[in-house]
């Protein structure tokens, strides 16, 4: 099984790093952006018999404490097989 998280600026959050991308897109041409969000990206192999329920409770708690900023950021976590 994998673990996949996206961590994202919240909508309401300034997104220097976001609006940088937007402008150098605009810049070389690329129009209609109205606007960029940059994140993070994380995969996370889980060993071979893992419970799902107790590997979705555990990320969740690790993503909401250390991944991400909950204050300023939202993230979504997906378990594959």
């Amino acid at each position: 099984m994998k673990a996949k998280i996206i961590i994202t600026p919240k909508k309401a959050v300034l997104d220097p790093q976001g609006k940088t991308v937007q402008n150098a897109l605009a810049h070389m041409g690329y129009t209609g952006v109205t606007g960029v969000h940059v994140g993070k990206y994380l995969e996370i192999d889980l060993a071979p018999g893992t419970d799902k329920a107790t590997a979705e409770k555990a990320l969740n708690e690790a993503a909401h404490r250390f991944l991400s900023n909950p204050v300023i950021e939202d993230y979504k976590l997906e378990i594959v097989d």
